[in-house]
């Protein structure tokens, strides 16, 4: 299957920080750029659109003006545009069902707040299974978070109590591309007894700092053979998964969080640590569905 990255366009600049992003993505990837505008995507347009041939003109005017920004620094990359209708969200997962992955656009909040990621990419999330990148503007002209960043680490959280193939693979696959290491994060806290039981044998918590340490090996063994030419700094740190993954993304080039696949009537469901990440990394986040 040809190789295709998806970017949702709506005009903003963190569209356009998307699509740039994804403009580099598919050149690293060898993959065609799709850049799609779902119809009902806008709530308060920013300019007075009034018809639907005016919304029209202007969503043909948005995936031009954006295509040939990135053509400027992605010259033969095939680059497609196209309009789709439907429910934002839905559409656009349906628009990246055969692609590697949906690249959205993400607003910040400031230092404290964070970052906003809308309705329309939070539910765009549980309703694919492909990965979605969030990608936040640095600046109104929508210039992604690249840069000296751009070579830095890719960095994965994962949880050895379950499997988590889908989210490795992909971890490991955007190091290989970018050449970059990869920082594989376990967060864990001690269990709660070691709080209030200060008499406990004084090696228990190396014991199991070794024992996790382990496990994270060896889940990581069989993607070492795999992929021989990835640097891999393995880490089971003491602490909140979600803070312990911050802190390693800060200059990282992308950051690798999972949510797990669940079908069932309730729906997806993206967890606290992948919530957390996905509303305060600076860096591209990559959240990525995995059974």
């Amino acid at each position: 299957m040809p190789h295709r990255i998806t970017v949702g366009l709506d005009g903003k600049p963190e569209s356009t920080a998307a699509a740039r992003w994804a403009g580099r993505e598919a050149e690293l990837r060898g993959a065609s750029l799709d850049l799609v505008h779902a119809e009902e995507w806008l709530e308060n347009p920013p300019l007075p659109v009034t018809t639907t041939e005016e919304r029209r003109r202007w969503a043909t005017e948005v995936l031009h003006r954006t295509s040939e920004v990135v053509r400027l620094n992605h010259p033969s990359l095939e680059i497609t545009t196209r309009r789709v209708s439907g429910l934002p969200d839905l559409a656009l997962a349906s628009a990246a069902e055969d692609s590697d992955m949906l690249v959205l656009g993400t607003r910040g909040l400031g230092s404290v707040a964070g970052f906003l990621v809308g309705s329309v990419g939070t539910n765009a999330i549980a309703a694919t299974e492909r990965p979605v990148v969030l990608v936040r503007s640095v600046d109104r002209e929508g210039n992604p978070p690249d840069g000296g960043r751009d070579r830095g680490p890719v960095v994965a959280g994962v949880d050895i109590q379950h499997p988590c193939d889908g989210l490795l693979a992909f971890a490991f696959e955007e190091a290989s591309h970018r050449g970059c290491p990869l920082v594989v994060i376990n967060g864990w806290s001690p269990p709660p007894i070691m709080s209030y039981s200060p008499v406990l044998e004084p090696g228990i918590n190396e014991e199991i700092q070794h024992g996790i340490t382990a496990a994270l090996d060896d889940m990581l063994a069989p993607w070492r053979e795999k992929f021989p030419t990835v640097s891999i700094d393995a880490r089971a740190t003491i602490g909140r998964p979600a803070v312990q993954i911050l802190d390693a993304a800060r200059e990282a080039a992308l950051v690798v969080v999972g949510r797990r696949i669940r079908r069932t009537p309730v729906g997806a469901h993206i967890g606290p640590i992948t919530h957390a990440v996905m509303h305060h990394a600076t860096s591209p986040v990559a959240v990525v569905a995995h059974d």
